[in-house]
């Protein structure tokens, strides 16, 4: 064994030992392990956790050898599935992610398990649920002791890097070797210089929701940021995934790419200037029930300005198309493409304009549908398309099964690998996703949509309606007969047992899945588990400072 064969080895032993001590922790809190860089403390840790055949133990443990894939996760935020070509968009122009959902399978019912980034991001990246986790609000912290796919992952061989935004909230790495986000592009652009700008180029202002006008701080100008291509934060994101993947190494790699496209205020750079113009969009209208839950932060925005939100922000998408075809196209040129998994999501969705919204922090449909596309050559076959309900929890399972590597028992998701090789065309009855800070719950199956709210909690994420919220709100469409999700059946008689039961099951899975089951009500009334378990209880201490963006 080589000086570097020896170290790689070395290094993946201490991450396994590190891994087997969290999940020993879990599994049987009575026993300690310390993980430390003596050689027999690491043995004995490793050597326990064969013993007791834990899962969540990395297979080479076991003696497993075989080469594993390398996976490359490309992440963009606030990206909706209907402003893509590939699902049936006509005026975006998006020729990278259609080519790539072409090679794979198209989730067109894949759901983030809350629609704001921190808590949808910190589940994804655990396999668990936000309120598990103890991740529910846009500044919580993810905890230190929740293992992340990277250290499952590194400790089973991986080189592990992530670029671009997390939102952990911290300085912890939670296992990532590489961490670039966009302060490392700020350093960078000072010491390059930035390039200047065009004359007469109007540019974006500097961003100040809820300060600014919404039509200032949503971009109803559609405005360019105040850069050219080159300089972009998402262009520098590209150019330093691009140079990870032209970098020789001995162990398979797990590449996170996450870009802040196409989040408010929709930056794309001047070149991009004039692609779209307000006038070539239509304004989806709100219906009569919609008014008591409209924001009061847009209800001051003209049409024009509506449709110069969208055209913003159909640019955006746009600009974060070409970067994630730089970053695919150097993936094919580094020879690697047909041994990697490729992932591209979106951690929530995003209203533009529908029932009057211009943000995702609601349980409409738009909100938290989110577009997912797989690649695997060799075991995804193309041109696949599935309406199976699915949760981002189980991309986590996903990832570590085509991995080869043993899930943690406690991740929460379910593997799509029969999903996606052909094995069945069903994954799960229904699909459950929280928003904590507006006390809310919501339950989709393939025709109903419910969705529970104590109605209790005063908002403090900048979206209050100005309107008082009746308590509880208990809201029930039928998706086959309305799919816009235009009227609230949940009072009609026929529609009761509906409602009891989805009460029910909601309360059902917020109970098995709570964090601390000795704290919930003793009750076997729904209801008032569902108050109980809705409210935040975060557990890490909101971050002082962080790029945080609503």
């Amino acid at each position: 064994m080589d000086a570097e064969h020896y170290r790689c080895h070395r290094e993946s032993l201490k991450a396994a030992a590190e891994v087997t001590r969290r999940t020993v922790a879990r599994r049987l809190p009575g026993i300690c392990l310390v993980t430390s860089a003596a050689t027999g403390r690491v043995m004995r840790a490793i050597l326990l956790a064969i013993l007791l055949r834990l899962p969540g133990i990395p297979d080479a443990i076991y003696g497993q050898e075989t080469p594993r894939p390398n996976i490359l996760w490309i992440i963009a935020d606030d990206q909706v599935p209907y402003v893509i070509g590939a699902y049936g968009n006509k005026q975006v122009r998006t020729p990278n992610l259609d080519k790539l959902a072409s090679q794979g399978m198209r989730f067109d019912r894949a759901f983030c398990s809350s629609p704001v980034c921190t808590a949808s991001r910190q589940s994804f990246l655990t396999g668990r649920y936000p309120r598990t986790v103890g991740v529910t609000q846009l500044q919580s912290a993810l905890p230190e002791n929740e293992v992340t796919l990277a250290e499952v992952l590194k400790a089973n061989g991986y080189d592990t890097a992530a670029i671009g935004k997390m939102h952990f909230n911290s300085n912890l790495k939670h296992g990532f070797d590489l961490r670039l986000d966009s302060e490392q592009h700020q350093q960078w652009l000072a010491a390059k210089g930035k390039t200047p700008l065009p004359t007469g180029v109007e540019v974006q202002p500097g961003w100040k929701p809820f300060t600014d006008p919404a039509s200032v701080w949503l971009n109803s100008a559609c405005r360019p940021f105040g850069a050219v291509d080159s300089d972009m934060t998402g262009t520098y994101f590209g150019e330093q995934a691009i140079r990870y993947l032209q970098q020789q190494r001995r162990k398979p790699f797990f590449l996170m790419v996450s870009f802040y496209e196409p989040h408010s205020p929709f930056h794309f750079p001047v070149e991009y200037r004039g692609r779209h113009r307000p006038e070539e969009f239509h304004v989806p209208r709100a219906s009569p029930e919609d008014d008591w839950q409209i924001p009061e932060v847009f209800r001051s925005l003209t049409e024009r300005q509506k449709q110069g939100i969208i055209a913003a922000y159909y640019t955006s998408v746009e600009f974060l198309d070409q970067n994630v075809g730089r970053v695919l196209a150097a993936l094919e040129k580094s020879g690697q493409a047909q041994n990697t998994i490729v992932i591209f999501l979106g951690d929530n969705g995003y209203l533009l304009g529908q029932h009057g919204r211009f943000e995702k922090h609601c349980g409409y449909e738009e909100a938290v549908r989110c577009p997912l596309l797989v690649r695997f050559p060799g075991r995804v076959k193309a041109h696949q398309e599935t309406k199976a309900l699915v949760e981002f929890v189980d991309v986590f399972p996903t990832v570590l099964d085509f991995a080869r590597a043993s899930t943690p028992a406690n991740v929460q998701g379910e593997s799509l690998v029969p999903l996606l090789t052909g094995k069945t065309e069903h994954h799960r009855q229904w699909v459950i996703i929280e928003y904590s800070e507006n006390e809310e719950g919501y339950l989709r199956t393939e025709r109903w949509k419910f969705i529970y709210g104590t109605g209790k909690r005063l908002r403090k994420d900048g979206y209050a309606t100005g309107r008082p919220a009746p308590t509880p709100t208990i809201q029930l469409y039928d998706l086959k007969k309305d799919p816009q999700e235009m009227l609230n059946v949940a009072g009609r008689p026929e529609n009761a047992r509906l409602v009891a039961d989805f009460t029910a099951q909601l309360a059902a899975h917020f109970k098995q899945t709570a964090r601390q089951t000795e704290l919930l009500p003793r009750t076997s009334d729904p209801r008032e588990i569902l108050e109980f378990c809705l409210q935040p209880r975060d557990l890490a201490r909101p971050a002082k400072s962080g790029n945080l963006s609503p």
